[in-house]
């Protein structure tokens, strides 16, 4: 559908026939997972008087929303966005209203709050994963899904940054409940436009049965999304125990995180803008050890200002990394598998950022930070180490017919990927059966 520019632009993704309107739906429906966080801890905190409470709430709510974003997936692969994401995000929209009655008012009690939250995180729409697999079928040149990709995980980042703000202002004058059914409202309003864009596909015909390959086809990049999101989280925590231990201000904090968002963000526009000629896998390999490569002596620097600079070095190595991954999730999967390939990745970030909270909190009462910063930097390192050895078994297999695993009946390889691609990956109008390949960090709920 879309044309092949010489030098394909951010103004050129948008052009496309339907992209735009597809595009502004589902930003809409996403801000929903920016406001969510903040309303259900402050509407959770004043309904039990416990902050503890609200942390629990929270973790329950984020733990069905990632570890069972692959399974949603699955059915969009299965049936198709238009057939699941309505009844879909008309659940998640009804249980955060129930949700909003519960913890309206002082004095509710725990457990239906708790389990209204899990099943609300359970049904949470899978929006990223889909239109990220979805840009792949409205773009045929791959410099310009490239940018495409980039143009979301910035709009992704900035949409984390805009949701609390906005809940800040609304909880001036409403309970912080309200917050909840503003977020039920943008996610169903936002979904059913979305939905209604000629851009998406219709239902699948054949078996109804669900491809494999979703995760085997994305454990490289799952492996660099789940290195990536643990260091990051661990950096941010980090990032206050150096402010102590130097004894500087900790409002200078946000400030220092800010250079890191910062530096994602003109990180993954520069990605989008540069035209590549290493393979897809060759960059997530080096956007990994890049990241890891700064985080490990970030730890040594003399002030906080020049903490502040490494962030930013750092941040631009983190939304190419992300956006490389599901890149390659994309070009990987099987063809009804795409949406889940990339539900896996978007698992990782989120499931390696718990992770990542939980052992720097351990470590930085027990190491220096340091010592801290120099294993969140290290573990980005293994992961880009194991995507290289990864690399390497795959290419003397591809060399190699005969040895065991290796791949047959297949297509061209992608220049320098060690990867073949299947052959019959071909892309087709919007609306067709197939699709051709595709698809902040945190939940979406960061991106689902």
């Amino acid at each position: 559908m879309s044309t092949h520019p010489s030098r394909p632009s951010y103004a050129a993704v948008l052009r496309v026939p339907h992209a735009r309107h597809a595009f502004t739906a589902v930003l809409a429906a996403r801000l929903s997972y920016g406001t969510v966080g903040l309303a259900a801890l402050l509407s959770v905190t004043r309904a039990t008087g416990s902050i503890a409470v609200s942390g629990a709430v929270l973790s329950l709510y984020g733990a069905t929303t990632v570890f069972l974003m692959p399974p949603r997936a699955a059915l969009i692969d299965r049936h198709g966005p238009r057939r699941v994401l309505p009844p879909m995000s008309a659940l998640y929209g009804a249980l955060l209203s129930v949700l909003a009655f519960l913890t309206w008012r002082p004095g509710a009690a725990v457990a239906p709050i708790a389990v209204c939250a899990a099943l609300a995180g359970a049904c949470a729409p899978p929006l990223g994963p889909t239109m990220r697999a979805l840009w792949s079928r409205l773009v045929q040149d791959r410099d310009l899904v490239r940018r495409a990709y980039s143009l979301d995980g910035v709009a992704e980042e900035l949409l984390f940054v805009s949701g609390p703000a906005v809940v800040g202002v609304l909880v001036g004058f409403t309970p912080p409940a309200a917050g909840l059914l503003l977020s039920a409202v943008l996610n169903v309003a936002g979904t059913c436009v979305f939905v209604r864009s000629p851009a998406l596909p219709g239902p699948r015909p054949g078996s109804g049965r669900p491809e494999r390959g979703g995760l085997r086809a994305a454990l490289p990049p799952v492996v660099v999304a789940l290195g990536t999101g643990l260091s990051l989280s661990a950096v941010e925590l980090l990032v206050m125990a150096f402010a102590t231990e130097r004894s500087y201000d900790i409002a200078l904090v946000p400030w220092v995180l800010g250079a890191l968002s910062a530096g994602s963000a003109l990180g993954g526009l520069a990605h989008g803008a540069v035209r590549w000629r290493a393979s897809t896998r060759a960059r997530l390999c080096r956007f990994a050890a890049g990241l890891g490569l700064v985080l490990v002596p970030a730890g040594l620097a003399p002030g906080l200002w020049t903490l502040a600079g490494a962030m930013v070095v750092a941040g631009a190595f983190v939304a190419p990394a992300l956006t490389t991954a599901y890149l390659l999730a994309d070009e990987t999967a099987a063809e009804g598998a795409r949406t889940r390939a990339g539900a896996w990745v978007n698992m990782g970030v989120n499931a390696g950022s718990s992770a990542g909270a939980l052992v720097a909190g351990v470590l930085a009462g027990r190491l220096s930070s340091a010592v801290c910063f120099a294993l969140a930097g290290g573990v980005a390192l293994l992961s880009a180490l194991a995507v290289a050895g990864h690399t390497r078994r795959a290419t003397r297999s591809d060399a190699n017919p005969s040895a065991p695993g290796s791949r047959t009946g297949t297509g061209p390889a992608e220049p320098g990927s060690g990867m073949v691609r299947p052959a019959d990956e071909v892309r087709v109008e919007p609306g067709s059966a197939k699709a051709s390949p595709v698809d902040a960090s945190r939940v979406e709920p960061g991106s689902v």
